[in-house]
């Protein structure tokens, strides 16, 4: 009968994905590789002229008093430390070259591959932890494709050779050698199994610890407004010190190897004194034949000792490889693209039908919503705190995929088009409206590279953010730093949707975008939302009164469904769930806008922005 019994499954040294890698690395840099072992082979072959000399030298001129030799000798031990001079100084500037190339290439893979990882991704990780893997993680490849493999196989070359002159000189004394290198080996090994877990912990927790580093620097303001600094400060100091105990413990794992090899080393030459000694005595030996097999010793051993420290850094390679073939193992949004439709300009009509969807199994934050938007018009999403807006936004940007249901766009399944074409239709402002550490006009161009600036002044005029910019001393080139801290919220805000105007988009998302201007900054920017919004399909969450009022829809969604639905007039006259939110969170809009009792209704202005996809100019 078989045993059902679960085995548990022994860890590999080296996982297959990080063969896999290191092996295409192999592979592509083989030229370079092949040319820095042959450099290598003629650097260690170079250096056994001289050991191997130094027999003639105490022999035939110290003890026969051959004088003539001496220059000749020199001559060759002069021409040997030339060529592995010569040897050693390209071999650094071939694999060298190899190895920063092969960093640069994967760097640039991990990070052309996160960036096509869903949103979701990026919610549930790090961001320090995905910049880890991009610079860190790369860096330990230069020990595969660098030095560090030619070292290795090179010394092991040299080893071989050495250790069948060894054998030549005397063979009992270097099989017993030969044991005791072998289980040094074997020490070596099982050393190595226990630091590379080590190596691969140490990369997750410097990770984490640099992710939260990056949070506490972005978030600076947040912790000195509430006095927290000391808690952070704690925060990190714990993470630093997970870090220095597994420092720590790596450290003393490859001490322990040294010491190991230290000893080693003392052991074999005790070995040749007592035994090179008695063979010396029995005339077996000359004193040239003694000095000569101590140097070839230390030939043989050097690089086994070496495997110590060039071992260790290859494990680290390994572990850095694991990680990065997680990253690059994750699916991309991209992955299915092949199959996918194309995409050419959209018209724009929206619809979900019975979209159903949850972030965490069992916890559903839209339950069975449908809803038309036609091309060109407004949507405007109304509701409570965790009713479900963002959520039905997101899926409208193909951030997240509907567990049941179909979001459609020109009557064709969103999960069926291609979403570099599709995202290239839409426009976001947001709440938080992100901005690069850039000039003003990059940023406005951010969807439109080859803009000119006459474009980004046009479209600058319409968001009214053109007057503050003129003021600037550097005017469209001024800096905004990092996330756009040198402006103010309100300067952000017309700064994105300039940005949105200019890309032109078939699809609108605004989300709360007036939330960070006051009232007059407001006022001055409506008629740019009304020349963004017009000819586009919108969709809009606001608690502004101006934005909520000419929505061609109100959708009122509370608990993930919708529960009202219909224009600003016909909720009000329903006096249900939206009359609600209007009396509580709307009325104080009301107020501060217009006088009581007045009625409110934006007047349209025909505003010029710049030509559409089509080439032809859009007058609203």
């Amino acid at each position: 009968m078989a045993d059902d019994t679960p085995q548990k499954t022994k860890k590999r040294f080296v996982t297959p994905g990080a063969w896999d890698e290191a092996k295409k690395l192999v592979h592509a840099h083989r030229s370079r590789l092949i040319l820095g072992l042959v450099l290598m082979l003629v650097s260690r072959l170079a250096g056994l002229v001289l050991p191997w000399m130094s027999g003639y030298v105490i022999d035939d001129v110290i003890g026969e008093g051959q004088a003539d030799l001496l220059i000749p000798l020199a001559l060759w031990a002069g021409a040997a430390t030339l060529v592995q001079a010569s040897s050693g100084f390209a071999l650094s500037q071939v694999l060298g070259v190899a190895a920063q190339r092969a960093i640069t290439e994967m760097r640039k893979r991990v990070q052309r591959h996160i960036t096509r990882l869903p949103v979701s991704y990026f919610d549930s990780t790090k961001t320090g932890v995905l910049i880890s893997r991009v610079m860190t993680d790369a860096e330990g490849i230069r020990n595969l494709v660098g030095t560090g493999l030619a070292q290795l196989v090179g010394g092991l070359v040299t080893a071989t050779i050495g250790l069948g002159v060894l054998f030549y000189l005397n063979w009992r004394l270097t099989t017993v050698t030969l044991v005791i290198l072998v289980l040094f080996g074997l020490v070596m090994a099982t050393a190595f199994a226990k630091l590379r877990p080590l190596f691969r912990e140490r990369g997750k927790i410097n990770a984490e610890v640099t992710g939260r580093l990056g949070e506490m620097l972005g978030g600076v303001r947040i912790i000195k407004a509430y006095s927290v600094e000391k808690r952070e400060q704690l925060v990190f100091a714990k993470g630093a010190h997970r870090l220095l105990r597994n420092v720590a413990k790596t450290v003393t794992g490859v001490s322990a190897t040294t010491s190991a090899a230290t000893l080693v080393i003392g052991g074999i030459g005790a070995l040749i004194i007592v035994m090179g000694g008695r063979a010396i005595i029995a005339d077996q030996w000359t004193v040239g034949d003694l000095l000569r097999y101590l140097l070839f010793t230390g030939v043989v051993v050097a690089p086994v000792v070496s495997i110590a420290s060039i071992g260790t850094q290859i494990t680290e390679a390994f572990a850095g490889l694991d990680r990065i073939r997680e990253i690059l193992g994750t699916p991309t949004e991209m992955d299915e693209d092949e199959s996918r439709q194309t995409i050419d300009v959209l018209t724009g009509d929206v619809e979900l039908e019975h979209v159903t969807f949850s972030y965490t199994e069992g916890m559903e934050v839209l339950r069975d919503v449908s809803l038309t938007a036609p091309a060109g018009t407004t949507t405007a999403l109304v509701g409570s705190s965790g009713s479900g807006k963002s959520t039905l936004v997101s899926l409208v940007m193909a951030f997240n995929r509907p567990q049941k249901g179909r979001v459609l766009v020109d009557g064709r399944d969103l999960a069926t088009l291609k979403l570099a074409d599709y995202r290239r239709q839409l426009g976001v402002v947001l709440q938080e409206n992100f901005l690069f550490d850039g000039s003003v006009a990059s940023n406005i161009s951010f969807a439109r590279r080859h803009a000119t600036r006459a474009e980004i002044e046009e479209v600058s005029r319409i968001a009214h953010c053109h007057e503050f910019i003129q003021e600037f001393p550097d005017g469209y080139d001024t800096i905004v730093g990092e996330r756009g801290v040198k402006l103010s919220g309100g300067q952000r805000q017309r700064v994105a949707i300039a940005r949105a105007i200019l890309a032109d988009p078939r699809l609108l998302i605004l989300d709360e975008a007036t939330s960070s201007l006051d009232s007059e900054s407001e006022a001055m920017i409506q008629d740019g939302l009304r020349a963004l919004r017009r000819g586009r399909t919108t969709f809009v969450i606001a608690h502004r009164l101006s934005t909520i009022q000419s929505a061609d829809q109100i959708l009122v969604l509370e608990h993930g469904q919708i529960v009202e639905r219909g224009t600003h007039t016909e909720l009000l006259a329903a006096d249900g769930r939206y009359r609600v939110l209007y009396d509580t969170q709307y009325r104080f809009e009301q107020d501060r806008f217009i006088n009581p009792g007045e009625d409110f209704t934006p007047e349209p202005e025909t505003v010029e922005v710049p030509k559409s996809r089509t080439g032809s100019p859009t007058t609203l």
